[in-house]
């Protein structure tokens, strides 16, 4: 640990004190005589924490050092001064480095040396430590002690180890609850929780609880029941037992305070023993409810044991104060039975929290729906909009469209709370709200909230500049990247034509602001940097607001924004000075997630180039291949923990390059190139995700999985065989799922899919809510058809209902709204006759969450359009949000169909074109539906018409490409940018680009970043034409669309310098039409080469000057083993 450099500095004083050989020694005290001799036979920690202890009672004096230096020299010790030094130095670094090391050195602390190492670690409040003239940046070295996850572990494991013993059980507990929250690993495991002691007491035991009540979600399901099984244990040792028998409970309010969240696992038993005194008390306290809300995964059968318990205690549970109380146990409230509307009302407003629940939404919308009746009774649904809560999120179209206005109007204030709203319905509402006005007003829009999504792109558009301008700064503002690309268009053209823009530009924040156009940018002047704080920009904004911004503004003030390291180039980055690259990369370090894998390159280089000592670790990985041969020996280490907290995508892509990065982490990986246990798991951190299927096979021990699994489940990218080792290891380690208990399935979560469909049937038998909520997390059939058919079978099986009698439905068991809830994905099992035997009740309920299931085949989606025109009528009759609804369901609308539909509306195109399966006579169909439902002509189109059409823009001619207006197209291009069509659709946007920013030859970085995928549409001559080092500006995307027999008229020189992730996009076909000096250039724009120096990156040079690394074999220093190979200091906070 960096602290332990103490006595390097030590030494360092010793080198300047005046000693002489013949000096005679003379005695030290005691506590620093151990010391020395801790120095003398290796046991550096030990010694530093004396020296500290000492220290703090003791004053250093230039003596005294003579005298430790004449006892080093009595006692004939071999070490001079400078390979002391050497020795211990590395040493020290290298125990950072290994916490296996770090625990074992530890644990032989004596007790006042572990008091020491406590004190300084957790509860000194200096910020430098000093020992005569040498000072220690004591903050630093504790923010680097605490972002190691093995030096965490190693801390936490001494502490349960050691602590007790050594300190008080609240210091202890104080000591154990820093290292727990400031670690982004939870060490908890079920067997280090048995290490916890069962004897604490009042506050120690309360504050420790509290804890692990705050790390609840970050722990593990088998770790949650261990934990609940110790606070069980403490707190009946703490009870004197032997007033209790079997029928009593040691569960007293004070007890259920203190469980907080734990008090889920209460068996259903022990709840039905809590004393009713006790649970009157319980919910009598100030908190209940506080704690009651938070209790997000208990089940209905402990929630209904509550309250009974609550009920019998002689609360009255329609009271509306009691109701109040019970927080998320509303949510399975049974007592129905002549219950009055005021009551439902009061539950309805309760319920709004239901949703935070872990599943049972089924059963929760159903008691919304239950209560709802109720509330309703002699009354309309007018005259209690307003008191529903968020039970309207579950009326039907037509319960919504019979909705009057002024009953909208009077319950905004509760509707502008609920969340969970379908589009459809919000379309309904908002058009009732302000269907009082031509022109909505800003007062009006202000009152919305999340309704504001609804309001037409065409309302917002109608409203004057002035009143959009207020509801972008305004309480609606969050509210705003919510809104389609289409309505956020028709905002910014509309403040954008008012000639006021410059103004409103600063008010725009969050991702509302990507979508200003890279023209409109241009236009406007006043930028300045503090401007950019909140905003989100897109690459080709950052690129040249940088740019403009650099001109007035440091760099550190640039950088300091975030968003604005988008738009660093390479230029930016090689003409910054060593001392300001070093300042600044800290922002860049910050902000890696935002960075492109060319723009980490270049850092890469830009930092071997000034200090290659001191280069992070991880930019290894973004330079050519032959430099992660100086990872080795003490760089290992390093090298493997900062990957693990970095994205290996980002650095670099290719794919090549990473599996020559996880050979090197398996050389590095100190247990014969394998994962032993959990401190392995630790420093691999997000690497893990990478880990080839054979090393996951035979390298990764049942230890280190346990404590892998929670890593893993957060991976991304996992292949079917490194899912198909780690089910192996799963089984090997939990063995047979039929002894599975359900903390184990819970944790085991979506790799439960890999399971066999006898293995997944015996699970869905016994924990059949808990496979069906595992079930909603996994994604598409296509990854986990047994699951989801498992999941169906289950749900079959399970319903009683009888069978339909009506003679087109008979012996048919059709869906109900409840199932269609639960299934999800699993919808997909249903056949064409059940999904053709829906009720229309069940069919408006549903249709939006049946529209969101990618896995129907045509004939389902067939049989829910006929459903649809059964239930809403004939096809001209639909309305908007009919349309919308639908969903995937509109994919099997044919021609014929889709000109029969009212299309007028923009915002229902926008719903439209975010499907991407169209055929092409398809999307001609609803683009000509458009154009003549709204009266207009290609001509005509305003930007945010162009954005809502999306892709359905692939399905215009050359002709009506070549109609659309410069200036509408200029403002939407960045959204065409990102559209897959055809080449020749390409060409011709290529050809409006340049009626907005010239000729292909003078586009820069921006406008290439802007155009995206249209670059794809440039001929050889214009391709040829670029200069070299804007190749890497090109988005990756506009790469791929680029055709074969194009792309090879690109020079050595060009490909060369596309940068690692426009190299990784290159096609296989692309490949192909390359001769060797193009596929050699490749690999090198691949691997990350630098192809030329800074003087001629910006010059007309075309020479290829490819950098390479030092020779091999650099000469290398060494102390008590460990070797440095001299290129490389590891450079830690000391």
């Amino acid at each position: 640990m960096p602290g332990l450099l103490k006595i390097y500095f030590l030494l360092l004083i010793m080198n300047h004190a005046e000693i002489t050989h013949s000096q005679n020694p003379e005695d030290l005290p005691p506590l620093l005589h151990k010391a020395v001799e801790e120095v003398i036979t290796g046991k550096y920690l030990n010694a530093l924490l004396d020296i500290l202890h000492f220290q703090s009672a003791n004053v250093w004096t230039a003596d005294m050092l003579t005298k430790v230096m004449a006892y080093f020299h009595a006692q004939e010790v071999p070490f001079t001064l400078s390979s002391l030094q050497m020795s211990i130095k590395s040493y020290l670094k290298n125990l950072l480095y290994q916490p296996r090391q770090l625990l074992s050195e530890f644990q032989q602390l004596d007790q006042q040396q572990f008091q020491t190492a406590m004190k300084y670690l957790f509860n000194s409040r200096k910020d430098h430590l000093e020992m005569g003239s040498i000072v220690l940046d004591w903050d630093k070295t504790r923010e680097r002690i605490f972002q190691s996850p093995g030096v965490n572990r190693t801390l936490f494991l001494v502490t349960l180890d050691k602590c007790f013993l050594a300190l008080s059980a609240l210091d202890c507990v104080d000591i154990l609850s820093q290292v727990l929250r400031v670690s982004t690993v939870n060490y908890l495991q079920p067997d280090i929780v048995g290490s916890l002691p069962n004897v604490l007491q009042g506050d120690a035991f309360r504050n420790l609880s509290t804890v692990f009540k705050d790390l609840y979600d970050k722990t593990s399901a088998n770790t949650q029941r261990a934990l609940y099984g110790w606070m069980k244990q403490v707190l009946q040792n703490s009870s004197n037992m032997t007033e209790f028998n079997e029928s009593t409970s040691w569960v007293s309010a004070e007890n259920l305070r203190i469980l907080g969240r734990y008090m889920v696992h209460l068996s259903l038993e022990e709840i039905l023993r809590i004393s009713l005194n006790e649970i009157r008390l319980f919910i009598s306290f100030d908190n209940a409810t506080k704690q009651l809300d938070t209790v997000y995964d208990i089940t209905p059968e402990l929630a209904q044991a509550f309250l009974e318990r609550i009920n019998s205690s002689g609360f009255d549970m329609r009271n509306t104060s009691t109701i109040y109380r019970l927080g998320l146990l509303v949510c399975f409230y049974d007592d129905m039975e002549q219950m009055d509307a005021a009551v439902a009302r009061a539950l309805l407003h309760q319920m709004i929290k239901c949703n935070q629940l872990r599943g049972y939404q089924a059963e929760v919308q159903k008691l919304k729906s239950q209560l709802l009746s109720i509330a309703m009774q002699n009354q309309t649904l007018n005259d209690i909009l307003g008191s529903l809560s968020d039970a309207v999120v579950g009326l039907t179209s037509s319960q919504l469209e019979s909705l009057s206005p002024e009953a909208v109007h009077n319950a905004i204030a509760t509707l502008n709370q609920v969340s969970g709203w379908a589009k459809s319905q919000v379309m309904i509402l908002s058009s009732k709200y302000i269907s009082s006005e031509k022109v909505p007003s800003f007062y009006n829009v202000s009152q919305m909230g999340a309704l504001v999504t609804g309001v037409s792109t065409q309302s917002l558009y109608s409203m004057s500049p002035k009143e959009l301008s207020q509801v972008i700064r305004g309480t609606t503002s969050p509210y705003l990247s919510d809104l389609l690309p289409a309505q956020q268009q028709g905002i910014l053209r509309k403040i954008a034509a008012s000639g006021d823009f410059s103004s409103s530009v600063k008010d725009i924040q969050g991702a509302f602001f990507k979508e200003i156009s890279l023209s409109d940018l241009w236009k406007q002047t006043g930028y300045n940097s503090s401007m950019m704080r909140e905003k989100e920009l897109r690459r080709s904004q950052a690129l040249y607001l940088y740019e403009l911004l650099s001109k007035k503004s440091s760099p550190v003030d640039l950088l300091s924004t975030g968003q604005l390291v988008k738009g660093v180039t390479c230029r930016h980055i090689e003409s910054m000075g060593t001392d300001l690259f070093l300042n600044t990369y800290k922002f860049f370090e910050k902000n890696l997630h935002l960075l492109s894998s060319y723009q980490v390159n270049c850092l890469a280089w830009k930092f071997w180039k000034v200090s290659n000592a001191s280069i992070p670790p991880f930019l290894l990985l973004a330079l050519p291949t032959e430099y992660l041969a100086y990872v080795s020996g003490p760089l290992c280490v390093p090298f493997i923990e900062s990957l693990g907290k970095t994205e290996m995508q980002l650095l670099n892509p290719s794919l090549h390059k990473r599996n020559t990065v996880l050979q090197r982490i398996q050389e590095c990986l100190v247990c014969n190139g394998s994962i032993a246990d959990e401190y392995d798991v630790d420093l691999l951190g997000n690497l893990i995700c990478h880990l080839p299927p054979a090393f996951l096979h035979g390298k990764v021990s049942l230890k280190a999985m346990a404590s892998a699994l929670q890593q893993l489940k957060l991976c991304q990218q996992l292949s079917h065989q490194q899912k198909t080792e780690i089910k192996y290891k799963l089984l090997e380690l939990h063995g047979s799922p039929s002894n599975w208990t359900v903390e184990t399935s819970l944790d085991i979560g979506p790799f439960i899919a890999l399971l066999s469909k006898g293995e997944l049937s015996i699970l869905a038998e016994k924990f059949p809510d808990t496979i069906l909520q595992i079930a909603k997390t996994v994604g598409p059939i296509s990854s986990a058809e047994e699951l989801l058919s498992t999941v169906f079978e289950s749900l079959s099986t399970a319903n009683t209902e009888p069978p339909l009698t009506r003679p087109d439905c008979l012996g048919t068991r059709a869906p109900s709204s409840a199932e269609i809830i639960k299934l999800a994905e699993a919808n997909v099992f249903w056949s064409v006759q059940e999904l053709q035997c829906i009720d229309a009740e069940t069919f408006d309920k549903s249709v939006e969450l049946l529209g969101t299931v990618t896995g129907f085949n045509s004939s389902q989606l067939i049989a829910l359009k006929e459903k649809a025109k059964e239930v809403w009528g004939l096809l001209p009759e639909w309305k908007s949000y009919h349309i919308v609804s639908l969903g995937h369901i509109a994919l099997a609308l044919t021609e014929h169909e889709i000109e029969e539909l009212d299309l007028h509306s923009v915002d229902t195109i926008s719903v439209l074109s975010q499907q991407t399966e169209w055929t092409l006579t398809q999307a001609r169909s609803i683009l000509q539906g458009f154009l003549e439902d709204s009266g207009q002509t290609i001509s005509t189109l305003k930007s945010f018409d162009l954005v809502g059409l999306g892709a359905l823009l692939c399905a215009l001619n050359s002709t009506e490409i070549t109609s659309i207006k410069t200036a509408e197209f200029s403002a939407a291009v960045a959204r065409i940018g990102l559209l897959v069509c055809s080449t020749p659709v390409l060409r011709q946007f290529k050809v409006m680009t340049e009626s907005v920013f010239g000729a292909a030859a003078s586009w820069n970085g921006s406008v290439l970043q802007e155009i995206g995928t249209i670059a794809g549409g440039l001929n050889e001559d214009e391709l040829k034409a670029f200069d070299k080092n804007l190749m890497p500006y090109f988005q990756p995307i506009a790469i791929r669309r680029i055709p074969p027999e194009i792309f090879q008229a690109l020079s050595p020189e060009q490909i060369a310098n596309l940068g690692p992730e426009n190299a990784a996009m290159v096609t296989r076909p692309q490949r192909e039409h390359l001769n060797a000096a193009q596929l050699q250039s490749l690999q090198l724009a691949l691997d990350g080469a630098r192809t030329s120096t800074p003087e001629t990156q910006n010059g007309a040079s075309t020479t290829q000057e490819v950098q390479t690394p030092a020779p091999n074999g650099a000469p290398c220093l060494s102390g008590l083993g460990i070797g440095l190979c001299a290129v490389f200091t590891l450079h830690l906070p000391f």
